[in-house]
């Protein structure tokens, strides 16, 4: 069940309940009898005699009368039955479990709910066999430990008030090398950009100094290839089938990023309607996604949510990581050009290896200065230069032109791009 579902499930119960005792605090005001002035003359005969409570008062046969809290000392006022449904509810929110994987020579440890929702705000410990505790510092739900040896280990959650822990702990395989495989569960670390600050984290700078910039006007590319263009949360609204009518063929869509200053992996929140938008009015469809990965390692996780987000779509573009700056300040704008060509290359292959095609794209200047071009020809170059005819002396399939075209159905700037790959 939806975590949202459950807290209205629990939050209407809740309110069925105060509602029940507000009634019968207004039934015995309504219950409670007029006073009256003394009668000139009362009725002949014995008055049957009225039991008195605990505080004193006296009270009318078979009325609780002024003493609100006579309901808490019946036992048989409220259902002695509990509602199993609630009860399994609570139950699955406090019962813990651990997923752990690993990439090369780490371990990422989850702690999730019976529903296998991240728990966070809670400060957990989990024992590595052998080796200690650690702690999850910033209570995220997620820890990990690096520069382990390869080889097998058994991870324990330490008990902590208020939940159920796993009574056994959990064997895992600490991996020697990168495997280049799709990260089972990664959806557990995508966030939001509700999550996040925003502002910060999304700081994409494509053209750099050393790349001619369109300062005379929007260039028109000589060439016969095919006319699309790549969008993201910063086009906004988008009518898909004037798009399309405008002759776009295809679009490259942000899926999403890696957060520049904490290194969150972030939805792009127009990514769903994005894409469901373009396949519905019949543009084809790549996607992309801004890299701030440090290591192979978190090159795989990013894959990995690529391919998590878009395995229920039609996708025959190909599916790129966007390598660019983050305006000198991002947490992989200091890589060095070999780590930066692991990090492409170990994004492609984990893509490739999930059946998509890979690629990468760049800036002209980034091709000739922060990464080993050569060595990733083997995927698909997007090259973005901002001239009529390309500078670059490199191999590339596909150019993004401009990034002021003008398309009917986007308001404001769009990236306009020319495909040659033939599909």
């Amino acid at each position: 069940m939806d975590s949202k579902l459950k807290r209205l499930t629990i939050t209407a119960a809740a309110s069925v309940i105060l509602f029940l005792l507000l009634l019968i605090v207004a039934l015995n005001s309504l219950g409670r009898p007029a006073n009256k002035q003394p009668q000139e003359t009362e009725p002949v005969g014995e008055t049957e005699s009225v039991p008195e409570t605990e505080s004193g008062k006296i009270y009318q046969s078979g009325m609780i009368g002024d003493d609100l809290s006579a309901f808490m000392r019946d036992d048989t006022f409220f259902d002695p039955q509990t509602n199993p449904f609630l009860d399994r509810l609570m139950e699955e929110q406090m019962r813990l479990s651990l997923i752990v994987t690993s990439v090369e020579k780490d371990l990422r440890i989850q702690v999730v709910n019976g529903e296998n929702e991240p728990v966070t705000g809670e400060s957990f410990f989990v024992e590595l066999a052998g080796l200690g505790e650690y702690k999850d510092l910033d209570k995220d739900g997620v820890i990990y430990i690096g520069n382990l040896p390869a080889g097998e280990y058994q991870v324990s959650l330490k008990p902590i008030a208020g939940y159920r822990v796993p009574a056994d702990s959990t064997r895992v395989r600490v991996k020697d090398k990168v495997e280049y495989l799709v990260i089972d569960d990664i959806s557990l670390l995508i966030k939001t950009e509700d999550e996040i600050d925003a502002q910060k984290e999304d700081s994409a700078q494509a053209i750099e100094d050393g790349d001619e910039t369109e300062m005379e006007g929007i260039p028109r590319p000589l060439s016969n290839g095919v006319t699309g263009i790549d969008v993201s949360k910063w086009q906004g609204e988008i009518d898909w089938e004037l798009v399309h009518n405008a002759g776009i063929e295809y679009a490259i869509i942000r899926c999403g990023y890696r957060g520049s200053v904490t290194g969150s992996l972030v939805e792009d929140p127009y990514f769903r309607q994005n894409i469901k938008g373009a396949l519905a009015a019949g543009v084809k469809v790549g996607v992309y996604f801004f890299t701030q990965a440090v290591n192979e390692v978190e090159a795989v996780e990013e894959a990995s949510m690529v391919v998590s987000l878009i395995r229920d779509y039609d996708i025959t573009y190909p599916v790129f990581i966007d390598t660019e700056g983050a305006g000198g300040e991002g947490r992989a704008d200091g890589l060095d050009e070999e780590t930066r060509t692991l990090v492409c290359d170990a994004f492609c292959r984990t893509v490739e290896n999930a059946g998509y095609e890979g690629g990468i794209y760049a800036s002209r200047n980034w091709y000739n200065n922060r990464v080993d071009a050569a060595s990733l020809e083997k995927y698909v170059i997007w090259l973005a230069e901002y001239r009529s005819v390309p500078a670059y002396q490199g191999y590339y399939q596909m150019w993004q032109y401009t990034s002021r075209g003008s398309i009917e159905g986007i308001a404001g700037n769009v990236d306009l791009d020319v495909s040659y790959l033939g599909y």
